[in-house]
């Protein structure tokens, strides 16, 4: 078929790559603009820029999606079916544009975690499960009727981005075979209204803002451990080490095991050499991979070998 893809990061590469190589025409791709990155801010493409540009597929970037220019261009590709991967809300004005539809592969098992950050959210909760759903677009975001799904298990210490490069591959595969489906005349939708009878309330993946990244530690150490996972490596668990009263020092977690020390929850337990466990409110974790602010990644041993805690050490 005949297929507009719109998608901007990483994990809209695999399902854009899985399409061509199943034999289906892209004919373009829409993307974000290039944005500002690294020290020097020059302008860098999207993933799914870089992508098209390596493989000759046209490549649209319009500013507004509403521009009757870029509209006008869209038209003359006459896509039976666009597809959209972690892109941006469309107006109807588009996603009512090919004569297939437009299908969006979203990564939770639909209606559970709709929105924007949902590989997230599922592990900050504790999920033991989730997977990818591929849907038909209507108006209201990620409610549209589901296509097909498929499962993936959550491990007990994998994080977001273990899970994203899973959900990646799983989700490039669901999609090849939902538009194969959809070619076929094949496929079937069901409404998630019908998926979600005798549930009234669904868990949401709601944009992920600072406030949510900050530990407390007078929560259960299983809610910290499950929120450095989650937001593990990006955007990051953060504390404050606080030293001798006062200094104070932003520390990011992106790894971390459960331990059984008590105290006040925020004192520091160390040897200052191998580890450094940190109190929550029924139990401590140790932490296995931070970064100070200023400072590279590193491994609790070398970041342990470079700071000298003071004895009355502890996080905020």
């Amino acid at each position: 078929m005949k297929i507009v893809y719109m998608g901007t990061p990483e994990f809209a590469v695999a399902g854009l790559d899985a399409l061509r190589k199943a034999g289906n025409e892209i004919c373009a791709v829409v993307t974000a603009t290039d944005k500002p990155a690294g020290r020097g801010q020059k302008l860098s493409p999207s993933a799914v820029k870089v992508y098209a540009t390596e493989n000759n597929i046209p490549v649209l970037q319009p500013e507004k999606l509403r521009d009757p220019e870029f509209l006008n261009t869209l038209k003359n590709y006459k896509a039976d079916l666009f597809v959209v991967v972690a892109f941006r809300m469309l107006p109807d004005v588009v996603w009512k544009m090919p004569i297939k539809g437009t299908i969006n592969l979203h990564a939770s098992l639909l209606p559970n975690y709709r929105g924007a950050a949902p590989i997230n959210w599922a592990v900050i909760n504790g999920e033991k499960e989730t997977g990818v759903s591929t849907f038909f677009i209507r108006e209201e975001i990620d409610t549209g009727n589901v296509i097909a799904q498929r499962k993936v298990s959550i491990g007990e210490n994998e994080t977001a981005g273990e899970l994203h490069d899973k959900l990646m591959l799983v989700g490039a595969e669901l999609l090849v075979e939902t538009v194969k489906a959809i070619e076929s005349g094949t496929a079937h939708s069901i409404p998630q209204e019908e998926m979600s009878v005798g549930t009234k309330n669904f868990p949401v993946a709601t944009k992920i803002f600072r406030e949510d990244c900050k530990i407390d530690w007078t929560k259960k150490t299983d809610s910290i451990f499950n929120l450095i996972r989650g937001m593990s490596p990006y955007p990051a668990a953060f504390t404050t080490l606080v030293q001798s009263g006062k200094e104070e020092t932003l520390v990011k977690i992106f790894a971390s095991r459960k331990g059984n020390s008590t105290g006040k929850p925020g004192s520091i337990h160390t040897d200052g050499k191998t580890f450094l466990e940190v109190v929550t409110n029924d139990g401590s974790l140790l932490l296995t991979d931070i970064q100070q602010a200023g400072k590279k990644r590193m491994g609790i041993e070398e970041f342990l070998r470079g700071t000298k805690l003071s004895e009355d050490a502890r996080m905020l």
